[in-house]
């Protein structure tokens, strides 16, 4: 049986999930976009598209089930069976414990925990059907803990034990689950952290780097080159499994 090569990547109109979307593609995946704001999509469907790609962009809010069960619907509809989901889509409420409210802890793990949840549940029943899945949750190395983010250090941590879960109760199905804890990124959400903060981008990245063993900070493509490991063929018998991608060890 020839296995559907559908992918879905969440919060993928920027940042790390435009990037491993595109990565997917030029592996010859055809690509589900997603992100909160369907028009935002448009670029990186347009850019998989001129270079061969099939991409469909889809708005949808991940933390909603009628919403996720009504995109999972479309791609399947549209582009094909999914077999692979990357559980990309984040956001940050930074605060102090003793400031932060319980509406910016309620909205990061809805997004990441509650999120995740969804859309792997919506799309595992055409994975275990199909007899072959890959999913890739996007963690962090803040789930290690880091100052200034309980909520979003406590939902990383959670994906963490969310994908060793999977992995157990999915792999007799031919379905693996993998989690990837990237350090530093340069994306748009470490730029507004530097700006949060009053510091030049390029001074954040430059302090950022002088503490990392290969002495740069990461970009998007380097996730997406990780991605494309998890949900490749070969990468059948790893499952389970957190991958530090951070330049230097991570405990």
């Amino acid at each position: 049986m020839t296995v559907p090569r559908i992918a879905v990547v969440s919060g993928a109109a920027r940042g790390i999930g435009a990037g491993v979307a595109k990565r997917l593609a030029a592996d010859g995946f055809a690509v589900a976009v997603v992100d909160l704001d369907e028009p935002a999509c448009k670029p990186v469907v347009e850019e998989i598209e001129a270079t061969g790609g099939r991409a469909l962009g889809v708005g949808a809010d991940v933390s909603d089930d009628q919403s996720v069960q009504a995109t999972v619907n479309r791609i399947a509809e549209e582009l094909g069976t999914p077999t692979v989901l990357v559980n990309n889509a984040g956001i940050l409420r930074d605060n102090l414990l003793f400031k932060m409210s319980a509406g910016d802890w309620d909205a990061v793990m809805n997004v990441h925990l509650r999120g995740s949840f969804l859309m792997s549940r919506a799309v595992q029943g055409y994975m275990t059907k199909a007899g072959w899945g890959r999913i890739v949750n996007l963690s962090s190395t803040s789930a290690l803990g880091n100052r200034g983010q309980a909520n979003y250090a406590a939902a990383k941590a959670g994906l963490q034990g969310f994908t060793k879960t999977l992995a157990i109760e999915l792999g007799k199905f031919g379905v693996t689950a993998n989690a990837i804890a990237p350090g530093f990124i340069e994306t748009e959400m470490t730029k507004a952290t530097a700006e949060r903060i009053g510091v030049p981008f390029e001074e954040f990245k430059n302090t950022a780097a002088a503490q990392i063993p290969v002495a740069r900070t990461g970009t998007p493509e380097d996730i997406a080159h990780a991605v494309s490991f998890f949900v490749s063929e070969g990468a059948g018998f790893v499952s389970g499994q957190v991958l530090y991608v951070a330049g230097g060890p991570k405990t």
